[in-house]
């Protein structure tokens, strides 16, 4: 590589202004001394221009300015690349591409594919002024071939500046391996530098070698020097492997990698993130505390930075702090309520900088900007799930009304979303208020919901469990059932919303006494899971069969036990035992071996004086030492929130004068208690 271009080329700044009076330069190019001086001043001119702008800060007045900026660029640019490409007009001319290639990356907020054919087409031009082809060569090969078959010392440092922005251009496109290879290259660089060898990232090394050419003081001016673009790319380069390493769960190099980002050159804001994306980082690795400085050193600072906010929430979740999470969740809530500020666009000290580079899935899922109706549903539902009920309501009924204000108040259903459908905010809402004996308002809440799935579920939903058609993938609202058409499932969710809000009206007309009322709730509620047929093509199948088939079918399952429990209950209340019991055998044919409905169907057979039929309930309910929490459940999906309540409070408290009288009978009988 002894033609190599090397940056001390750059040293001698008399050398370069010397071709444009020489009798080379004139033979040479095309436009003449006259041209290429005016040019200069121009670009001069409007480098200048902007340079002192900077004072104006961000924002529309720094934005219109970078436009007239970028146009005047654009234009003294095909004036030059209008006449055939001369080396004496190169350095200039590659000057000019920078510079209007740094306005059109800021203000189109990203890299675009135009860009780099841009910067494509100057280096075949640098090739062409040296007699030199480039076509039918990739970005990579005209790289090479540009780095050693020019020797022009003039054009050390413009190769270098166009260079470093190609290397933005693949650093924002997640190239990481050509990114490489160029500043191999630029560096002078065959094998890894000794430093990469001893561990350190082998980009972040020869950004670091990088040794950027000294520019002459005739050389034309550039709106943002190489030495600021190298450590902006040094810190993107960081940040961005750290992100990668955090998606692919190689947590301590992430570590390394953001931790190195952090001590770069960057923004408060990307700063912010990068602690953010640090604390996510060591919580992982099962460091919460370490997490939680992180993050709040994130809001330090930028107190705009929610997501550290939504984060922190998150660590005194698995900390079991509910109290400081709650705090949190509410914090993030008020500022969510405050208009959010436009993101800076043009940023007129430095026009490439880190968030242009840096985009990764992982980043734009953990910066997302929460809704804050989910951020109300989290606070909702974490004083539900904490028994802080009165706390709980409030908070639901803010978020219904909230979400009856109109379409800006509702959240886009996606894998990520906190919020579940709206049937089932109301559902955890009446919950909420029947726990709170409100039991008139939870009745309205679930009102709500009959009368908006009158018209949406079918006299009868026959669901076919061999049917290959329209399985759909599971997400947040639903489960994946395979073989089952999306409106098929559609239709059962309804019919899940609905026998639901029958129950909890059910429940809540039981506690203000009215058994009738609530016998009548209980009644609709079977009446609607009757609607539910699951068949094959061998047979209908059982309860059991059902909830294995379809997480659905579950929770049907669990509904139909709490409201034949319920309807029961209020039976026996009456008087009419027997209807009493023939619920509480229901129930446990259901859900066989349930010990809310043995110990229901225990007590109605003892009240009825079916004496020997209960003492052998009883023997073999100790015998199979059935766990005594109504709630147990097999393992996998959990039930939903807005049974959570019913599914505690259906079992019987313990009553020691029956189990003494069956105890008796037992001895009486001569059969071992």
């Amino acid at each position: 590589m002894a033609q190599r271009l090397h940056p001390r080329g750059r040293a001698r700044s008399g050398e370069r202004s010397r071709p444009r009076g020489s009798k080379r330069a004139r033979r040479e190019a095309p436009a003449g001394a006259g041209c290429l001086r005016a040019w200069t001043e121009e670009n001069d001119g409007l480098a200048g221009g902007w340079r002192a702008s900077r004072s104006s800060g961000p924002g529309r007045a720094a934005q219109q300015a970078a436009r007239r900026c970028r146009l005047a660029f654009d234009s003294l640019l095909r004036k030059i690349q209008g006449l055939p490409a001369a080396l004496p007009s190169l350095s200039l001319e590659l000057t000019v591409l920078y510079n209007s290639l740094l306005f059109a990356v800021s203000e189109s907020d990203g890299l675009v594919e135009g860009e780099a054919e841009r910067i494509n087409h100057g280096l075949i031009r640098v090739l062409e002024a040296c007699g030199v082809s480039g076509q039918d060569l990739s970005t990579e090969e005209l790289w090479q071939k540009v780095l050693q078959d020019v020797t022009t010392e003039e054009l050390c440092a413009p190769l270098h500046r166009l260079g470093a922005l190609q290397g933005a251009v693949w650093l924002a496109a997640n190239c990481l391996g050509s990114v490489t290879g160029l500043f191999r290259l630029l560096s002078d660089t065959k094998g890894p530098l000794p430093s990469a060898r001893g561990g350190e990232n082998e980009l972040l090394a020869l950004l670091k070698a990088w040794s950027v050419p000294v520019e002459g003081d005739t050389s034309p001016l550039v709106v943002q020097s190489t030495k600021d673009l190298k450590e902006i790319l040094w810190t993107s380069a960081a940040f961005l492997q750290g992100l990668q390493g955090l998606e692919a769960g190689k947590l301590p190099t992430a570590l390394s990698l953001l931790q190195a980002a952090a001590s770069g050159f960057c923004s408060k804001r990307v700063l912010a993130q990068i602690y953010t994306c640090i604390g996510c980082c060591t919580q992982q690795m099962g460091k919460p505390q370490t997490a939680l400085q992180h993050l709040k050193r994130a809001l330090q600072v930028d107190f705009q930075c929610l997501s550290a906010l939504s984060q922190a929430a998150l660590v005194y979740r698995q900390l079991g702090e509910t109290a400081a999470e709650l705090e949190a969740l509410a914090l993030l809530y008020k500022a969510l309520e405050t208009p959010a500020q436009e993101a800076v666009s043009i940023d007129p000290c430095f026009l490439i900088r880190t968030e242009l580079l840096v985009h990764t899935p992982a980043l734009a899922s953990l910066f997302s900007r929460s809704h804050p109706s989910e951020v109300k549903y989290l606070l909702a539902q974490r004083c539900l799930q904490a028994g802080r009920v009165g706390e709980a309501a409030e908070h639901y009924l803010d978020l219904l009304a909230l979400l009856q204000e109109g379409p800006q108040h509702q959240v886009p259903l996606h894998g990520r979303s906190a919020l579940p459908r709206i049937p089932e905010v109301f559902l955890e809402a009446a919950s909420a208020l029947e726990q709170l004996g409100r039991y008139q308002d939870a009745i309205a809440v679930c009102e709500e919901i009959i009368s908006r799935t009158d018209d949406l579920i079918p006299e009868t939903l026959r669901i076919e469990l061999d049917s290959g058609a329209g399985g759909e993938a599971p997400g947040r609202a639903g489960s994946p059932s395979p073989g089952i058409p999306p409106q098929q499932r559609e239709s059962l969710r309804c019919i899940v919303w609905r026998a639901a809000a029958y129950l909890h009206q059910g429940r809540a007309w039981a506690r203000l006494g009215e058994s009738k009322e609530a016998i009548t709730r209980f009644t609709r509620c079977l009446n609607v899971l009757l609607r539910v047929q699951l068949v094959s093509a061998a047979s209908i199948h059982s309860g059991e069969e059902m909830a294995e088939a379809l997480p659905e079918a579950k929770v049907l399952q669990k509904i139909r036990l709490l409201a034949l429990l319920g309807r029961g209950s209020q039976f026996q209340g009456l008087g009419r035992d027997k209807e009493a019991l023939m619920n509480f055998q229901h129930g446990l044919q259901v859900c066989p071996g349930d010990p809310a409905a043995t110990s229901h169907l225990l007590r109605a057979l003892w009240k009825l004086n079916r004496r020997q039929e209960a003492a052998a309930l009883w023997q073999k309910l100790h015998a199979e030492a059935a766990p005594a929490d109504g709630q147990q459940e097999a393992p996998g999906r959990p039930y939903p929130l807005y049974l959570v309540s019913c599914l505690k409070q259906v079992n019987l408290p313990h009553d020691e004068s029956l189990a003494s009288s069956l105890q008796d009978y037992l001895r009486t009988t001569g059969q071992d208690p």
